[in-house]
C-alpha cells in the first residue's frame, strides 16, 4: 500500500515507514523483544533494512515509524495491513517498541491515532489485532484495550526456529469503537 499518512497525538508521531527509520528500529529490538514474531529478529541494519522494505512492499499494508513528537526520536514501528477496504476491515498490528516506551503513553497513544484513523476517516467496521498466545504481555495489552478475545487459531504460526505457536484473535467493531475509545483516552494526558 503506497501511502502517505502522518498522525500526530499525545506526544507520538506516526510517520510511513522508510528505509532511513532501518537503523534506529534495530538498536530496539532483541531476541526477548521480538518473540512472538513470525521472522527473525531484525536486529542489524541491514536486517531492519530487509524488514522495512518488506513491510513497505506488502500490499494491503500502511507501515509506520513511531516518533516520539517533540525530539523525533524512534520509539518503534506499527502498521495497518490487510486492509480490504471494499469488506470495511483492517487488521492493526506488527507493533513493537523499545523498553523505555513500554508501560507508557507510547501505546496507547499510537491505538487511538491508528483506530481514529481507521473507524472515523476510513470507514472502517472491524478493526482485528491478534498475537501469539505464548506472547502474554502482547495479549494482556490487547486485552487492556476492550478488544473482544474472538478465539484462537492452533499451530497458526511459524517462528524462525520452527516451533508453531497457537494466534489469539481479536477484534473491535465499528459500534464499540466509542467504549474504546474512551478507555484509550483515560489512559492519555489531557492534553495532546
Amino acid at each position: 500500500m503506497d501511502h502517505a499518512i502522518t498522525l500526530d497525538g499525545y506526544g507520538v508521531r506516526l510517520v510511513p515507514l522508510a528505509p532511513q527509520h532501518a537503523a534506529d528500529l534495530a538498536a530496539l529490538v532483541d531476541a526477548e523483544l521480538w518473540a512472538g514474531m513470525t521472522v527473525a529478529v531484525p536486529d542489524t541494519a541491514d536486517a531492519m533494512g530487509a524488514y522495512v522494505a518488506a513491510a513497505i512492499a506488502t500490499p494491503g499494508r500502511a507501515a509506520f515509524a513511531v516518533l516520539g513528537a517533540e525530539d523525533g526520536e524512534v520509539r518503534g514501528s506499527t502498521s495497518l495491513y490487510e486492509w480490504v477496504p471494499a469488506q470495511e476491515r483492517v487488521e492493526l498490528g506488527s507493533t513493537f517498541y523499545g523498553r523505555e516506551f513500554w508501560g507508557g503513553v507510547t501505546n496507547p497513544a499510537c491505538k487511538l491515532l491508528l483506530m481514529r484513523h481507521a473507524f472515523e476517516e476510513a470507514g472502517i467496521n472491524r478493526l482485528a489485532l491478534r498475537a501469539d498466545s505464548r506472547n502474554a504481555r502482547s495479549v494482556a495489552a490487547i486485552e487492556r484495550l476492550g478488544a473482544v478475545r474472538e478465539g484462537v487459531l492452533r499451530e497458526h504460526r511459524v517462528a524462525p526456529d520452527g516451533s508453531r505457536g497457537d494466534t489469539v484473535y481479536f477484534s473491535i467493531l465499528a459500534r464499540e469503537w466509542p467504549a474504546v475509545r474512551a478507555g484509550l483516552l483515560a489512559r492519555l494526558p489531557a492534553k495532546h
